[in-house]
């Protein structure tokens, strides 16, 4: 999986996205969250980047938890199979056709978990498309008018995992000079002049590879898009348009 195009999972990632909102199917949306799920277990690597599948899989689950609870409790009241009566709160006469309480119907609740579970999907997906690409691999294959953003973004997704990584060095190492209990105190200054030094070295490094002196981009080793990459990227074509057949 190493040679594939920076491209390919995110074009995947956005064909399924499509899917599961056009197919509007809580089933659906599961099937491929937990295939989106085994990709990313299988394929991701152990990189900084390769957590946020699991990060905003994570997002998602509150997200659904929240709207389950506000869709159920706060809301249009939907008739149906009911559950359970709650109190109803009193609301002002501008507020008239929503309720906070009242009866809890089974379709009710549904309605607000299948809403959920696609919004978790398509969190999950956009994850899943982070986790699979190395951001510094999709940086070279930007274009020129997105470049200096796409470096803004690499930077700052790159810092804070350095950011842990150089904190938890330093304080394993304070440790080991006989300081069991490390103070914030005794981490800051070394971990600010490791974040300067890191700072400079990355200037020093664009400087000298000439970064910002020509708008001509370089073509040195270009990232070719290979027959894996058709094949995965096709794979999202062929299921979008399934479903989208199946929806018509």
């Amino acid at each position: 999986m190493k040679s594939l195009h920076p491209l390919t999972w995110w074009l995947w990632s956005i064909a399924l996205i499509v899917t599961v909102i056009r197919a509007d199917s809580a089933l659906y949306a599961a099937l491929v969250l937990a295939g989106a799920a085994l990709i990313v277990w299988r394929w991701a690597g152990n990189f900084p980047w390769s957590k946020s599948f699991w990060f905003s899989l994570r997002l998602g689950i509150f997200i659904l938890i929240v709207r389950a609870v506000t869709g159920v409790l706060i809301g249009v009241p939907i008739p149906g199979t009911k559950i359970i009566e709650l109190p109803i709160i009193p609301l002002p006469d501008w507020m008239a056709g929503i309720r906070i309480g009242g009866v809890i119907t089974q379709e009710r609740l549904t309605s607000s978990l299948h809403e959920g579970l696609i919004i978790v999907s398509v969190i999950a997906l956009f994850g899943a498309a982070v986790s699979l690409t190395s951001p510094h691999k999709m940086l070279r294959v930007l274009p020129v008018i997105v470049y200096e953003f796409g470096v803004a973004i690499v930077i700052a997704t790159s810092s804070l995992p350095q950011l842990v990584a150089s904190y938890s060095r330093i304080k394993r190492a304070r440790i080991l000079r006989g300081d069991e209990k490390p103070k914030f105190k005794s981490i800051a200054l070394p971990l600010l002049e490791e974040a300067l030094a890191k700072s400079l070295d990355l200037a020093a490094a664009m400087d000298s590879r000439g970064y910002g002196v020509s708008r001509v981009r370089s073509r040195y080793r270009p990232i070719k898009w290979r027959s894996a990459d058709t094949a995965i990227f096709s794979s999202g074509l062929v299921l979008l348009g399934l479903v989208w057949s199946v929806t018509s």
